[in-house]
Formats: structure tokens, C-alpha cells, sequence
């Protein structure tokens, strides 16, 4: 049985004084037993000398190298020994007693391997946050939305997804996992750098008969683009790019088919794009598409090492749901 003293709460930090400052006091007042690390990702501020002097009971991971969410957890978890993981993101408020679900849940007959807590927006905490909101799922072509945000729609939080359910994708600004789980799945893959790789994640750990559950019992809040904003096209990039990978990857079969109305789906969302005078947007789709040729043969040759399931996705396409049938939430 697992108690708070198993787990690990790992916040990756780069340049990140100001939130470390504002969100490390909710984490270490309300986590108890559970170990708090700060992984620091070779900051250039004075976030290492300030965690040693205002939190010296944090232990302080260094990597070598700003690489990313990615790499940096992989290179920072390789030090952790806790048999349950919480990878927290440094924007995040954590509330009274809210590992007390996680512990449960992960107690629970249903023995899951990947846990999220319910995750609302930090300044406006009636609603749902957009990155992760009450669990995660995507459709045949690899698209993801969650229960509470689907697209640009978010809902408020009205007690609707005050559940414990399987989805299929658990958010990374609050991502738990059994230690020996994420060593099995060779943790991230450090090719995405960041954006999209704790759903890549969770569809190979999906592949291998993992189980992944939301807590809607336990909350965070997160203010979300601390560190990248959705207004900014380099995460435009990221997410296109890393999201055609995650699907020619995992998916099952008629990869190529897929991957052809994907890409034909992200060509309307560049057009949508132009329509709303964001060109820098349009131009990261292409650049995404570009990277994804790239790679492409490596991306195949990782797809034949990994195991495939059918039933991945909740819905054939949220694009088609959402813009022409115009059903906006979950």
C-alpha cells in the first residue's frame, strides 16, 4: 500500500525564481510526507542560490543543460527513488489534502499506473485550465481535447467531473506515475523538447496495457503558459509537429492514410490562421510539417519497435464535432 512518504514530487525549473517564489510554498504547506525535488534545468538566474536559501529542506536536481521538459525529467528522474512520481509544473497551486485522492486511487482495485488531478485555471479558478482541465482523450487522428476544454471552448467547473475515470492522456503540469512504469515506457522521448510528450507517453504506456485515470477529487490550479503561451508560435510548431509524430508513432494501422487527412486538417488550421492575421502561426505549421519529413524515417523505425492497440480514440474527429457539427463540450 502506498502512503505520501512514496512520493517524489519533481518540479522542473528553468529561470524560474518568480514562480518558485509564488507556487513552491502551496506544494511544500499541503504535500506532507510526500519528497519535493526542484530539477533545474542550468538556469542562468539565481533560482539554485534562492532555493538554498529560502527551501533548504527542497533537494535541488542540476542538470548540466536546459533540454527541455523532456530530457530534462529524464535526466533528473534518473536520481529519484520514490516508487510514485507527481511531475508539477512550477506554475502550479496545489490545495489542502490533494494527494490523499492520488494515494487512493493508486490503492484503488483499479491499480492504475498514470494518475491527473482535476486542473483549474489559476486566475480564474470557476473554470477549467485549458492544458489537461478533467482528463484527456484524442481522436482517430491523433488530435487531443479533454473533458472541461475542447479546442478554444472551456467550461466551468460545476462538479461535473467530480469522478475517477480512465482516460486516455494525462497532463504534464500535473502528471502522475509509478516510478517503475515510467523506467518500462524509457521515459519521455527527448526528440519533442517539449509540448505533446506526456500524451506520446501515455499512448505507448496505453499500448502496453497501462491504465491512466483522472482524480476529480483532487485539484490544482494551473495559470498555464508561464513558460510558453499559446500566442507564441514556437509552441504552435512544437504541438503540430510533436502531434503528427505521437500518431505515426502509436497508432494502430492505416498510418499513412491518418497521417495524410492529419496533415490536410493542420493545412485548414494554417488557412484559419491567415484568416486571423497570425502568420508567424501559419509558418511554424510548415516548419512542423518540414521537421516531420525530416524525421520521418527515424519516426517509422521507432514505430516498428513499439506495440499497437486499436480503440485508442473517443472520437473519429473533434475537428469535424467541434467546426462543423458544433458540439463544443465533451
Amino acid at each position: 500500500m502506498y502512503s505520501d512518504k512514496d512520493i517524489a514530487i519533481v518540479v522542473l525549473n528553468w529561470n524560474g525564481r518568480t514562480l518558485l517564489e509564488q507556487f513552491l510554498p502551496s506544494v511544500l504547506k499541503y504535500s506532507r510526507d510526500a519528497k519535493i525535488y526542484v530539477a533545474d534545468n542550468a538556469s542562468t538566474d539565481n533560482s539554485v542560490k534562492f532555493l538554498k536559501t529560502s527551501f533548504p529542506v527542497v533537494t535541488i536536481i542540476q542538470n548540466s543543460e536546459n533540454s527541455g521538459y523532456a530530457k530534462g525529467y529524464n535526466d533528473a528522474l534518473k536520481h529519484v527513488s520514490e516508487p510514485l512520481l507527481c511531475l508539477l509544473n512550477s506554475d502550479i497551486e496545489v490545495t489542502e489534502d490533494w494527494l490523499s485522492p492520488i494515494i487512493d486511487t493508486f490503492n484503488s482495485e483499479a491499480k492504475p499506473d498514470i494518475l491527473q488531478p482535476k486542473i483549474l485555471d489559476y486566475k480564474d479558478k470557476s473554470k477549467f485550465e485549458y492544458a489537461g482541465a478533467a482528463g484527456g482523450f484524442i481522436d482517430k487522428y491523433g488530435y487531443p481535447f479533454c473533458r472541461g476544454r475542447i479546442f478554444n471552448t472551456i467550461e466551468d467547473d460545476k462538479g461535473q467531473y467530480n469522478d475517477v475515470i480512465n482516460i486516455f492522456w494525462a497532463s504534464g503540469a500535473c502528471f502522475f506515475i509509478k516510478n517503475e512504469v515510467f523506467k518500462t515506457l524509457n521515459g519521455f522521448d527527448e526528440s519533442y523538447f517539449a509540448h505533446m510528450e506526456e500524451i506520446d507517453l501515455c499512448w505507448r504506456a496505453f499500448n502496453k496495457n497501462y491504465k491512466t485515470q483522472y482524480v476529480g477529487t483532487s485539484t490544482v490550479y494551473h495559470i498555464g503558459g508561464a513558460t510558453l503561451s499559446n500566442s507564441n508560435p514556437k509552441k504552435t510548431y512544437l504541438n503540430f509537429r510533436n502531434s503528427l509524430i505521437t500518431l505515426v508513432k502509436n497508432t494502430d494501422k492505416n498510418v499513412f492514410t491518418k497521417a495524410i487527412t492529419r496533415m490536410l486538417l493542420d493545412g485548414l488550421a494554417g488557412i484559419l490562421f491567415l484568416f486571423q492575421l497570425k502568420p508567424l502561426h501559419f509558418i511554424a505549421i510548415l516548419k512542423a510539417h518540414g521537421s516531420f519529413y525530416l524525421n520521418l524515417n527515424k519516426v517509422l523505425s521507432e514505430r516498428k519497435k513499439l506495440p499497437k492497440r486499436s480503440n485508442y480514440y473517443k472520437s473519429t474527429s473533434i475537428v469535424w464535432s467541434y467546426f462543423v457539427m458544433k458540439d463544443i463540450t465533451f
